[in-house]
């Protein structure tokens, strides 16, 4: 239904928001309406948009769906209210100048359908008058007012007086205005309050885990977003008591009464019945919305900022480092079931696999390291990916072992590195590894996957459902549907920032290509082992229901290598090929002779190239990708070195300056696994000389960085860090849990994909200072 030419429009409020101006809104939404993607309009159609990026247009496509159902709701609204026979011009303007989706609500909320209330059936009774006449006249004694209402269904004045009392408490909570300033107090004001449901629970092993919380409060307004996920989840596992507390209640009560138009300081007859009114309308009814939406509005805060966390940080891992197509050996770790070995060549096709049983029980290390050995040399094997889980640093240890010895025999040895193996044993399971493995059994897919994950991070963990890597912050906690679409945004984005090679790339990384879906990915591959490869992108056209619309979409970020055509290999869109050849004609040169040719690009004017289709943006490009065609914008890939001997927390001590490896940052600092099989914790008052809001801004997920061993708590296996490698270590204090709730600190597990174990929530750190001390009480170690 098209809004009241009086409603500002759409385009025009999210141009407001954007900072833009409303013709490129207006061109971006087209688009999205016309089934385009983000990643295609942000790389293909800046001069359309005037170069709006991928994270606006992401922020644009999610405020464009709110503000559309805002629209539809305020239409049915009007329509409510009208033909009920009570739509004012007041009435109206009101709700057409209502901004968010609950102040429509609070607006309608008088009009709205209701069961028959004790207020509605008060007037059915008549008693509407009595309400009227107290409000209007306090100087009337109530109980006397009260006689005149006598009737059937009112045997008394006290029922009289209930009822009129219903009415006023039922004007006062349907007060757009005043529920609007209610809600707003209490949300500015107003704080979470927690205790233990009961002293038994509280005694509980699963009551300790939220110690820290049995007399906790903190204001609503500045609750961390880990924190309130904490609360909420103690509440879920019925140890928590939760309270939503507004503050002292005269300042409501005189907003109840000024609304009402009530004097509480009246010398008048009615003066203490009214004021009584007054504060049942604030405590039974109003407080009791503020509460909920308070509420509401706390876990919606706080599931944005968890998910924004999570988002970040797998989309750092996703765009890690890739060791590139060179054969891989992988190993997934075990004690008792062994190591299982997958051997894959550079294609990421699996030629040999095995398992081994170096350690405990069976203790058969040099059969293993021979076994290793002999696997290494029959497929020039070139890098070693360890499973970074049970048993990784003993693995790690024996592939050293195996390096060291093949370098002594004077042959090249390969590179070994630890890999996350988070959500390994998830696509294990899976129903595409099934099919992409037949043949293997479960245990041995894993280190088929660990093998992948090292040649390419991205190509293998878009085969794993997002939530299941292991990187979010209370990820079981958010509401899954929001979880998803920003998770799944996120992998979209990754994978079309990348590209994706046509003639290897798996259903799974296919289907996260712009314009495609999973049935047409399954149709590309099909076409693909049906006819042979692709040797121009031309021929995706021959795909069963891959239409131009999809072909404009995804034939940009497809790429072909050694095809028929140059620049199939780049991300030059076949739309632009035109605009190529018009620039080998102005510069006399083959385009063979052109890519690569920095000096030469660098030297042509993108606006010498550009017309009515095609503009300066787009122009300068495609120059940039003839300059570096296909350019991956991942970083190089790098290794961390574990110290030797450091292979469990026992093993640290403060001062021991280590290498290790981001596995996962939250808004109160960063995990970093140094090969302990315990991850540990660089609070963001560690992280540098200066003050860091930001952790982010900092390090991410899979960056390889060197920190210091300031704290160690062997009994309870905490480890405290820092980036400032000039910082004093400690003197060996037990490390206390770091802020952030149950599941801070602890290695996700990769066989669930989710963190394993529970841990203590923290109390509210105080605001970060420059002294190491004090940083440590602010990240919750020490006392």
């Amino acid at each position: 239904m098209t809004p009241s030419p009086t409603v500002k429009s759409v385009n025009a409020r999210l141009a407001g928001e954007l900072a833009v101006d409303e013709a490129r809104v207006a061109a971006a939404v087209r688009l999205l309406d016309e089934g385009s993607t983000v990643p295609f309009i942000a790389r293909y159609r800046k001069e359309v948009t005037g170069s709006l990026d991928d994270g606006q247009l992401r922020m644009l496509e999610e405020r464009l769906g709110y503000l559309r159902e805002l629209d539809q709701r305020r239409e049915a609204v009007l329509a409510s209210i009208e033909e009920q026979g009570k739509l004012t011009d007041e009435l109206r303007t009101a709700l057409l100048t209502a901004d968010t989706k609950s102040r429509v609500e609070d607006i309608y909320l008088p009009y709205k359908p209701k069961r028959r209330t004790k207020a509605q059936i008060a007037r059915e009774a008549g008693l509407e008058p009595l309400a009227d006449r107290l409000l209007a006249d306090p100087t009337l004694v109530p109980e006397a007012a009260a006689g005149d209402f006598l009737n059937e269904e009112v045997a008394d004045a006290a029922a009289a007086l209930d009822g009129a009392r219903h009415i006023i408490i039922e004007r006062a909570g349907e007060d757009a205005e005043l529920v609007g300033a209610v809600r707003a107090k209490f949300w500015s004001e107003g704080a979470v309050r927690t205790a233990p449901i009961s002293d038994e629970v509280a005694k509980s092993p699963a009551g300790q885990k939220f110690r820290d919380y049995f007399d906790f409060s903190e204001p609503l307004e500045t609750m961390p977003s880990h924190r309130v996920l904490a609360v909420m989840r103690g509440e879920k596992e019925q140890i928590l008591a939760l309270t939503m507390d507004g503050g002292e209640d005269e300042p409501y009560q005189a907003m109840v009464a000024q609304t009402l138009g009530i004097n509480l300081g009246a010398k008048a007859p009615a003066t203490a019945w009214l004021a009584t009114t007054v504060r049942l309308a604030w405590r039974v009814r109003l407080m009791s919305t503020a509460s909920v939406d308070a509420r509401v509005r706390l876990r919606q805060r706080a599931e944005l900022d968890a998910v924004a966390v999570f988002a970040r940080n797998l989309k750092d891992l996703l765009l890690a480092a890739p060791a590139g197509t060179r054969t891989t050996l992988g190993l997934d770790p075990g004690f008792r079931t062994g190591v299982k070995v997958a051997v894959v060549d550079d294609t990421g096709k699996v030629v040999d696999t095995c398992a081994i049983f170096p350690h405990q029980p069976q203790q058969k290390w040099n059969e293993a390291k021979a076994t290793l050995g002999a696997l290494v040399a029959r497929h020039g094997v070139q890098l070693i990916a360890i499973g970074n889980g049970t048993a990784s640093r003993e693995t790690d240890a024996l592939a050293a072992e195996l390096i060291s010895d093949i370098k002594a025999a004077g042959a090249d040895a390969p590179v070994k590195a630890m890999v996350s193996e988070a959500g390994a044993s998830v696509y294990s399971a899976s129903e595409y590894a099934a099919h992409e493995l037949p043949d293997l059994d479960v245990t041995l897919r894993g280190a088929v996957s660990i093998a992948r994950r090292l040649q390419d991070p991205l190509a293998e963990l878009v085969k794993i459902e997002p939530k299941s890597i292991g990187v979010g912050q209370y990820q079981h906690d958010v509401t899954p549907g929001t979880l998803a679409r920003s998770l799944n945004a996120v992998v979209e984005d990754a994978v079309n920032a990348v590209g994706v090679d046509l003639n290897t790339a798996s259903v799974p990384l296919l289907a996260r290509v712009s314009g495609v879906t999973d049935s047409l990915a399954e149709a590309i591959v099909a076409h693909r082992e049906s006819t042979g490869p692709f040797r121009n992108r031309q021929a995706l056209l021959k795909v069963p229901r891959l239409g131009p619309k999809a072909f404009e979409q995804c034939a940009g970020f497809l790429r072909i290598n050694g095809g028929e055509d140059p620049l199939d290999s780049s991300g030059v869109h076949p739309e632009a090929y035109p605009v190529v050849r018009k620039i080998l004609d102005r510069s006399g040169v083959t385009l063979a002779e052109l890519i690569g040719n920095e000096r030469s690009l660098r030297s042509l004017r993108p606006a010498e190239f550009a017309d009515d289709r095609f503009g300066i943006p787009t122009i300068t490009d495609i120059l940039a990708e003839l300059e570096k065609p296909g350019r991956d914008p991942r970083p190089a890939f790098t290794t961390a070195t574990f110290a030797a001997g450091v292979e469990k927390v026992g093993d640290l001590k403060p001062g021991m300056v280590l290498e290790g490896v981001v596995t996962n940052v939250a808004a109160f600092g960063a995990f970093v696994d140094v090969g302990v099989h315990q991850d540990g914790l660089v609070h963001v008052s560690a992280m540098a000389d200066h003050f860091v809001s930001d952790p982010h801004t900092v390090v991410k997920s899979g960056q390889v960085v060197r920190v210091k061993v300031i704290d160690v708590d062997v009994d309870r296996q905490r480890i405290g860090l820092s980036l400032r490698l000039k910082d004093e270590a400690k003197g060996g204090g037990p490390a206390k849990r770091p802020a952030g709730g149950p599941d801070q600190g602890k290695r996700p597990n990769p066989n669930r994909g989710k963190p394993a174990g529970q841990n203590k929530p923290a109390r509210a750190s105080t605001p970060p200072s420059g002294s190491m001390a004090e940083a440590l009480r602010n990240a919750g170690f020490g006392k």
